[in-house]
């Protein structure tokens, strides 16, 4: 397909969404999912946010093909800490810790500043430059993503190009890879969309102490919905589905409560499409230890999970686990609906299992055979 085309079928997820909560239908769902189930959720992502700062700021990395082990990641470079971008990353998640566990107020956002200071003196003198010198060429003992160096004065402000934004076609990716085909393709988008969003709202919500006895934050409904909406601008601006992020746990693990944080997170970053060079002063060595505190602290949740119960825990497990395994929100969320229906059903106690449960479990058992579902079906 096309660009335009793929960028269709978001729109297309986006809409179905919306109208899945308009209906009802997802908000049912996410009311009928157990409460360990959700908190397992929460504690999941808290998981998949640390491994992710853990493996931007180049402290976990995989091991090359040709060093001949089965051993699929490492500590550093060599399991050794060789780079001074890996030493910046260390420090700045040492400081930021001290600065959580004493209760300071702005506590993330100092450690991101004072870790970006530290980073650009550290490139002044070491010169360790980027990881990706020129293509194919690697630098493993580089930065991440940012150089961090200060722009010179005639570079700190530019013009974003926008000459994407409304380039799609709602139907050209029927016509190009016929009907059957594109309607996969955008299951596949509405599922993972879908259950990723929810998985967010949980680890997020629960975070901020907002969830009900339930287990849902208040306005479930409209929450969902706008994450429905956003989905289907983000295709039309040529983008991913625009939904909610876990990193927004971030601004939570500093208080946020209100959607305060979220109004002005999003005018930064229209600010930061016009000063796009400043903002890549920061590397990611410096932003990624605010993901592994904030992991640690949606980790706190673990204890709403009844672990003498195996007919909850095991598919809590399963839950929280294979969300960093698979760096995926949506497979975890996945096996642990499979797993818990699965088990209930052998102990006999399928009753209990929500009909939405069942018809979810289903999706998902669809979702991971999609490949052999696609080949039965003749479809590429």
């Amino acid at each position: 397909m096309t660009w335009p085309e793929a960028m269709g079928l978001v729109v297309i997820e986006g809409i179905v969404i919306a109208v899945l909560v308009l209906t009802g239908f997802r908000t049912a769902i996410f009311r009928a999912v157990p409460e360990g189930l959700k908190a397992a959720i929460g504690v999941g992502i808290g998981l998949f946010i640390a491994l992710i700062g853990f493996v931007d700021g180049g402290f976990v990395r995989r091991v090359p093909n040709e060093a001949g082990t089965t051993v699929p990641v490492q500590l550093g470079i060599s399991n050794n800490l060789q780079s001074w971008p890996a030493l910046v990353f260390v420090l700045g998640l040492l400081v930021t810790a001290v600065l959580v566990a004493r209760r300071v107020k702005g506590a993330i956002l100092i450690g991101i500043v004072g870790t970006t200071i530290l980073a650009i003196i550290v490139e002044a003198l070491s010169h360790a430059g980027p990881t990706v010198v020129k293509p194919g060429v690697v630098n493993p003992k580089g930065w991440s993503l940012n150089v961090p160096k200060l722009p010179g004065i005639h570079h700190i402000a530019g013009t974003p190009d926008l000459s994407l934004i409304g380039h799609f076609t709602l139907y050209g990716s029927f016509a190009r890879v016929g009907v059957l085909a594109a309607v996969l393709f955008a299951f596949t988008l509405v599922l993972a969309d879908f259950f990723d969003a929810m998985g967010t709202v949980v680890g997020i919500g629960s975070e901020a102490g907002l969830l009900d006895e339930r287990g849902a934050p208040p306005n479930i409904g409209t929450i969902l919905f706008v994450d429905g909406i956003a989905a289907a601008a983000g295709g039309a601006g040529s983008v991913s589905s625009a939904t909610g992020y876990v990193e927004s746990a971030a601004g939570v693990g500093e208080g946020a409560r209100t959607g305060l944080a979220n109004v002005v997170t999003g005018v930064l970053f229209l600010v930061a499409m016009f000063l796009a060079p400043i903002v890549q002063i920061v590397p990611f060595e410096a932003a990624t230890p605010a993901l592994v505190v904030v992991g640690f602290l949606m980790m706190s949740q673990i204890r709403r999970i009844d672990f003498s119960d195996y007919e909850i825990a095991i598919p809590a497990f399963l839950t929280m686990v294979i969300m960093p395994f698979t760096y995926s929100i949506t497979n975890g969320m996945g096996a642990g609906f499979i797993s818990y229906v699965v088990i209930k059903t052998v102990r006999g106690r399928a009753r209990e299992v929500h009909p939405l449960l069942w018809l979810v479990a289903v999706l998902f058992v669809a979702y991971y055979a999609i490949v052999p579902i696609k080949a039965i079906l003749g479809v590429d």
